[in-house]
Formats: C-alpha cells, sequence, structure tokens
C-alpha cells in the first residue's frame, strides 16, 4: 500500500513521474479483491503492517522516487501513510460488512487514481469553486471509483446484491466522494473522504429491496404537497431576505426531499431549526454588525450552509424510509437538526451576551467571536435549543420520550467536536465554516443513533 492520495496535483500537465505514481496507487487498489479471503481479522492486520512498512521501510528502499517535489524537501509524505491508515479504518469500522470497505477503498484507488490522470493530461476547464480542480478529472473521479465500487461489491460478497442495484449505489456513493473531493479543504482529505462515503454506502446497500415505496401513490402524493409548501416557503424566505437565491433553491429541494421521505413530522423539526437558526442570528444583529461578530450578507443563509446543515438530517429522512431502521433515523434525523441548532444558537448568544468565554482547547480567555471560544451563556442556549428539538421530535411520535436525551446528547458531543476543531483546524484555514458544520450535524446523528439500543 504504497500509493499516495489526496495530494494536490503539480502543475504542468501529467508527468512521467506522476503517472508512474498514480499507476502504483491505483495497483494498490487491486489488494483489495483479496479481502473476499482475508477477512476482516486478516485484512486489519495486513493494513496495520501496511502502515509500520510505508513509515518505516518504504523510504528507505527506493520510495522516495514516488515522493513530489515538495514531499522530497520535507522529507515525508503524508499521503503514503494515509493510504494504508484509511483502509485499516474502513476494514475496522466496516468489519460486519467488508464489501463496504473494499469498495470505498476501490473509489479511493481507482476513482481518485485516474482523477488525477485525466484531470491532469486533459482536465482544462476548471471548477468554478476549486480551480485545483477539473470537470473531467472529478467525472471520472466518478465513473472510475463507480466501477471500481460496483467490482468490489459484488466480488467481496457474491451472491449478496442484484448487479443493477449494486451499480446503483456503488455509483451513488463515488458521485458523493467526487464531490466531497473537490472542495477546497486545507486538510488532507485521505481520510475522511472514505469514512463518509463508507458510512454513506453502508446505508445505501441497506435499503435493498425499500425504493418501492417512492412508486406508490401515497409517496407522490407527499412529494406533490412537499414541492407546493416548499416553493411557498422559498419564495416567503428570499422575499424576506432569510436566505438567498441559492439557498431558496437548495432550501426547496433539500425541504421537499425531507417531507417526501420523512413525512410532516420530520418536516416541522426541519422548520424548527430554521426558525432557531434564523431568529438567533437576527437577534442583536446591529450589536454584533458594529463588534464585527454577525453573520454576512445580514445572515441570509444560502445553498452551501443548507447543504452543510440539513443535507445529514434529508439522508437520514431517505433512509428511514426506505430501510428497516425507521427508529435508527430518525433519531440521527433529529440529532443532525439538534446539532446544528445548538452550535448556530450557542454561537449567535454566545456573541452576544457571553459575558466570558474561553478557548475550549485551552481555557485561556478569549474575545468573543475567537474561532473555537465558547461561553457558559452560549453553552447553556445550546443545550436549550437541542432540548427543543429532540422534545419535539419526541411529541411528534418520531421516536419515544427517552429519545429526547439522545439527542442533546448527541447535539452537546457535536458542538462541543466542532469547538475543538475550530480551535485547531478552522483556525489554520485547514477547514471551512461549512465544513464544520457538515461535519458536527454528522457526528450528532451517528451518535444519537448509535445510542438507540439504549431505549430502543
Amino acid at each position: 500500500m504504497a500509493a499516495v492520495t489526496g495530494a494536490a496535483a503539480p502543475a504542468g500537465g501529467l508527468t512521467r513521474a506522476e503517472l508512474a505514481r498514480k499507476v502504483v496507487h491505483m495497483g494498490v487498489g487491486l489488494i483489495a479483491f483479496s479481502l473476499r479471503w482475508l477477512g476482516p481479522a486478516w485484512g486489519a492486520l495486513c493494513a496495520l503492517a501496511a502502515v509500520v512498512f510505508n513509515v518505516a521501510i518504504l523510504p528507505r528502499l527506493g520510495g522516495r522516487r514516488l515522493f513530489r517535489s515538495a514531499e522530497v524537501a520535507a522529507g515525508r509524505s503524508l499521503g503514503i501513510v494515509l493510504y494504508p491508515v484509511a483502509v485499516l479504518l474502513l476494514i475496522l469500522v466496516f468489519y460486519r460488512r467488508l464489501e463496504v470497505a473494499a469498495a470505498v477503498w476501490g473509489i479511493l484507488a481507482f476513482g481518485d487514481g485516474m482523477a488525477s490522470v485525466v484531470g491532469m493530461a486533459v482536465g482544462h476547464r476548471k471548477l468554478p469553486w476549486n480551480p485545483g480542480k477539473s470537470w473531467l478529472g472529478s467525472a471520472a473521479y466518478a465513473v472510475f471509483g463507480a466501477a471500481g465500487a460496483w467490482s468490489l461489491l459484488m466480488w467481496t460478497a457474491p451472491g449478496r446484491y442484484q448487479a443493477g442495484f449494486a451499480l446503483a449505489v456503488a455509483a451513488a456513493a463515488a458521485l458523493l466522494a467526487a464531490a466531497l473531493e473537490s472542495l477546497p479543504q486545507g486538510l488532507d482529505d485521505n481520510l475522511g473522504v472514505p469514512l463518509v462515503t463508507g458510512l454513506f454506502l453502508l446505508c445505501l446497500v441497506w435499503t435493498e429491496g425499500g425504493w418501492g415505496v417512492v412508486a406508490t401513490g401515497g409517496f407522490l402524493f407527499a412529494l406533490g404537497v412537499g414541492a407546493a409548501v416548499n416553493g411557498v416557503l422559498a419564495v416567503a424566505g428570499h422575499a424576506a431576505r432569510t436566505v438567498s437565491p441559492s439557498g431558496a433553491v437548495a432550501g426547496f429541494v433539500l425541504g421537499t426531499l425531507l417531507w417526501a421521505f420523512g413525512g410532516w413530522r420530520a418536516y416541522l423539526l426541519l422548520i424548527a431549526f430554521f426558525v432557531l437558526g434564523s431568529g438567533a442570528t437576527r437577534l442583536g444583529y446591529r450589536r454584533k454588525a458594529e463588534a464585527s461578530l454577525a453573520q454576512e450578507e445580514g445572515g441570509r443563509r444560502g445553498a452551501r450552509h443548507a447543504l452543510a446543515n440539513t443535507g445529514v438530517a434529508v439522508a437520514a429522512g431517505v433512509f428511514a424510509l426506505t430501510t428497516p431502521y425507521g427508529l435508527l433515523f430518525a433519531v440521527a434525523l433529529a440529532g443532525a437538526l439538534a446539532t446544528a441548532a445548538a452550535d448556530t444558537v450557542s454561537s449567535e448568544v454566545g456573541q452576544l451576551w457571553g459575558r466570558r468565554t474561553f478557548l475550549i482547547t485551552t481555557l485561556r480567555p478569549v474575545p468573543r467571536g475567537t474561532q473555537g471560544a465558547v461561553s457558559l451563556e452560549g453553552t447553556v442556549a445550546g443545550v436549550a435549543a437541542s432540548a427543543i428539538l429532540g422534545g419535539l421530535g419526541a411529541w411528534l411520535g418520531l421516536f419515544p420520550p427517552a429519545g429526547i436525551a439522545l439527542v442533546v446528547v448527541a447535539a452537546f458531543a457535536g458542538t462541543t467536536l466542532e469547538s475543538v476543531l475550530g480551535a485547531t483546524v478552522e483556525r489554520r484555514g485547514l477547514l471551512d465554516n461549512e465544513a464544520m458544520n457538515f461535519l458536527n450535524t454528522l457526528v450528532g446523528a451517528v451518535l444519537a443513533a448509535a445510542m438507540v439500543p439504549l431505549v430502543a
């Protein structure tokens, strides 16, 4: 596992050295086919051995020839180590569904590898949100990643999936990975992208046999009602200047999907989050603006903000209807929205009324608005916001009353993690605010879902 992933491609097109590097990268991916025989224990042991080998032995055996110029100057290549680390984590996390780990390994190897080859060779038209990536490179990522994932799903778990279903979920996972890979983040994505993609693919394989619901009259009626309701709200939100044009469009799509798959009860949780978040943002906006602490554009939310804060919840709503795990995903949905609400409310209240703010990693006093800063007032307000979302979900019958505690605990953990990351990686410009919002809602959803057996 000597390949390197995730590093920015060097300028100047595809060189012979870079092509050789990517051939090795993709060649290592062929080892994923051995997981069918190795199993999770031996597979994890081999991946761990690869980590040790790449750290201590490979550079002494000519592995430095795979380094790029910047890596040669630094004396090490982070990607060459993170590749087997990512494989190890995939095997450990998805050991009960080893084909998921193998399929994501295929996306990591063949999707990322061919994206670099195609992008550097002929990818002249760059992505508008990331000039370091190209349309053709991203397309190659999705196509070759889907092919690799499909092959490994079918090979590692023979007879478990129908070919058409496996191809559909493999393509969806590869498309998500390509989208995540295209984002202009400074943090190395060798671990985050595979793990998020693996979680998404696991949820997708659980939906086998569950998509027939979208052809029923009840679902189509709900889809139409959702579109009508969200069309009105999108226009009203734009007119009230609470969302930008892109935010209105994204909100319409996400809201319609949530209504159709999660039902009106789940949709009310989304409305509650929006009301709490928008209200907290507008609260004392002039004072916060004078202190340079207010949201830009008068607090109007755009498409990236909508996707980052509600994308996880909408996905949970889709899986609540299409998998056998309705309760698990209902709690995950509430956990994601409660985390988003707690994050927004705690930040806005803390900036407005926080008397003393501390950096969460050192507990040293810092000015209000400092990334990673927390205050007692903001923390209490965030917990209250999550309790409101959790209580509303229980009152609506989405989960039993005991689920309220799960939602509040998960939201507190998610917002705390975001504060830690804000004090570390965000302050260094390695992740932007939208990436942080997506991450903390994902953590809130996963933690809430993981605790469901405690109350089920």
